[in-house]
């Protein structure tokens, strides 16, 4: 069976699993099963993908009733007034083609994700940092619906629902793609939804072909690495957000992350560096190279030996992209540098 065949079953058997899974988020852009099970890298399986619901009826005017992890919510079928509260469902809601009235911001100097165009986040209301934000700026929007996650605010859920319908997923991370559905049927565009999806799948069959097509990155192992201002160093797996976009363009971490907490990530010490190696490796700082240890860590003889280092084929990338930012905007701009960097070595 080819990688691409491969991907298509995987993602067939977690979307069959998809109500079975039960995530606990415990990173900014990336979220773990809850389970003390292990896995292998060969084991990775694609993020869940959930069952889009019948788009609304009854015109602009009406309302419905969304799913969500705290029950069913009615919400307006065009919400004229958004406020999302994580990256992750601005990133929806911009890919959506909904400039919300106001959002939360990820603790970073640029405010808004970097990744995201000014044109779609200009205008947008700053209510806060995720997980913290501000009540009384998000009430004086006067949202109709607000977008956000248990993991994040669900002990503001009463506040929040009574400002406005307020939709909230389990958490965020891993299971993007079924959390997009619920952000779609909440902001009314099932159809548009679909036609994302779509062009997302193709896209990293596209990419994944380009790479399985190329000698030198036919069956490539990738870990991703990123450096933690005041903690270890973190190297991502099967089950973060970052994983599963790599996993389907065919990409598999190596066995190292076998031992994973709850799939996420394995953290390892500046000594330990070289246990990350890997066919290609990505990797990122969260906090200044200097505090996060980046400078220290990639100057010194252990990472400069990697075979990963030694090849070229380490990259350093934008951490609001490829760990902040959540959902199918930020995984197309990961594919597209995914192929760019890899695909004509």
């Amino acid at each position: 069976m080819t990688r691409t065949a491969n991907r298509r079953a995987a993602l067939a058997t977690t979307a069959v699993l998809a109500a079975s899974v039960t995530l606990a988020a415990c990173d900014a852009g990336a979220s773990s099963s809850g389970s003390s099970k292990s896995f292998k890298a060969a084991d990775c399986k694609a993020a869940p993908t959930g069952t889009f619901a019948q788009p609304p009826s009854g015109g602009p005017g009406g309302k419905h009733t969304v799913k969500t992890f705290m029950g069913d919510v009615e919400v307006p079928n065009s919400p004229k007034r958004v406020v999302v509260l994580d990256t992750a469902e601005l990133d929806s809601a911009i890919t959506l083609g909904v400039k919300p009235v106001g959002a939360t911001r990820a603790d970073v100097e640029s405010g808004f994700l970097d990744y995201l165009p000014e044109d779609k986040v200009g205008g947008i209301k700053d209510v806060g940092v995720i997980a913290s934000p501000n009540m009384e700026a998000v009430a004086a929007l006067k949202p109709d619906l607000i977008l956000t996650s248990k993991v994040r605010d669900g002990q503001r859920y009463e506040q929040l629902k009574a400002i406005a319908p307020t939709v909230m997923t389990e958490t965020t991370g891993y299971p993007w793609k079924e959390n997009f559905t619920t952000h779609a049927d909440a902001l009314g565009r099932i159809p548009e939804a679909k036609k994302v999806t779509a062009a997302y799948e193709a896209h990293a069959e596209k990419v994944d072909k380009a790479l399985s097509g190329n000698a030198a990155t036919k069956n490539l192992t990738t870990n991703v690495v990123r450096f933690i201002e005041g903690a270890d160093t973190r190297v991502y797996g099967c089950e973060s957000y970052v994983s599963s976009v790599l996993n389907d363009a065919g990409l598999a971490p190596t066995d190292f992350v076998e031992g994973a907490k709850d799939g996420l990530m394995v953290e390892v010490s500046p000594e330990q560096i070289n246990k990350a190696d890997s066919g290609t490796v990505f990797y990122t700082s969260y906090g200044s190279k200097e505090k996060s240890r980046e400078g220290r860590i990639t100057g010194g003889a252990l990472w400069k030996n990697m075979t990963a280092v030694k090849d070229g084929k380490s990259f350093r990338v934008d951490d609001q992209l490829w760990i902040q930012g959540i959902g199918y905007t930020a995984a197309d701009k990961i594919l597209d540098e995914v192929q760019k960097r890899l695909a004509k070595r």
